[in-house]
């Protein structure tokens, strides 16, 4: 079993909007599956220690996020695989592009390209690898077809990049049902605590480790809404993230900017 992990990546691996109600933070997919791994390594958890390793011996468990919403694909490799470099995790999850795939001048070839090159630099550490292909758009995402039709042009690419290398793939383009807006926070763009929860039971998958049967199953859908209650919720994503993502773009602005990874080394997952 894995004795660390570290994830790498933007907002989808950072964890927005699966808003933790304990710590207030953000949560996500990635310190899901970390919690799992975490319990593997514990005694009386899920996978035992062999009970010749003396107690005061028995191997911990560490985790860190790198990601930081808002990271285009270069500037993730850039800032983040050296630092995983020199910690040597024995499980890293890379995961990043999708912002490129929103912006006007995306080059698949380009970004594909930089994949194989970065699952080698990983590899090559020795660690076992995640990479993902891109989960289905939201079915109330304006502009969705343009997104789902980059992403038809890179999700087989990053399978053949997982089985040159030897990583491991979480195939989320398969789950059409991820597609659900019941998934989705309100932003349209970003998953809520359900759509973390299905990705996290599609990672363990990948791990080899079965999940709560639970994580797969969307909310339970609110009361019938008319023609005009969604015309005023179209609006009112205008005006409160439409708006703002294009004006960052036009003035050159992340919403990562000037923001620290919030597990940037590897550190104990509490009990």
């Amino acid at each position: 079993m894995w004795r660390s992990y570290l994830a790498m990546g933007d907002s989808f691996t950072e964890g927005l909007d699966d808003l933790d109600p304990v710590t207030g933070r953000y949560r996500g997919w990635a310190d899901l599956v970390a919690a799992r791994l975490a319990a593997e390594c514990r005694p009386g958890g899920p996978a035992q220690v062999p009970a010749q390793v003396p107690a005061h011996e028995t191997p911990g468990f560490t985790y860190g996020n790198l990601a930081i919403r808002g990271r285009l694909f270069a500037p993730v490799v850039a800032e983040q695989v050296p630092v995983a470099l020199d910690l040597r995790p024995e499980l890293m999850s890379f995961a990043a592009g999708g912002n490129d795939a929103l912006r006007r001048g995306f080059d698949p070839a380009r970004l594909t390209a930089s994949l194989d090159e970065v699952a080698g630099r990983l590899r090559a550490t020795g660690a076992d690898l995640l990479l993902f292909t891109f989960a289905p758009a939201n079915l109330r995402l304006p502009g969705r077809n343009v997104f789902q039709t980059r992403a038809r042009l890179v999700n087989p690419v990053v399978a053949d990049v997982a089985a040159r290398h030897g990583a491991r793939l979480v195939d989320l383009s398969a789950d059409a049902g991820l597609a659900d807006p019941l998934f989705w926070s309100v932003d349209r763009l970003h998953l809520n605590a359900a759509g973390h929860r299905r990705v996290a039971a599609h990672v363990l998958a990948a791990l080899d480790l079965a999940a709560d049967p639970a994580w797969t199953q969307p909310p339970v859908p609110g009361p019938a809404r008319s023609w005009a209650a969604y015309r005023v919720d179209d609006a009112r994503w205008v005006r409160r993230h439409l708006a703002p993502w294009v004006h960052r773009r036009l003035t050159g602005r992340s919403s990562g900017d000037d923001r620290l990874p919030k597990r940037p080394t590897l550190d104990p997952v509490p009990d």
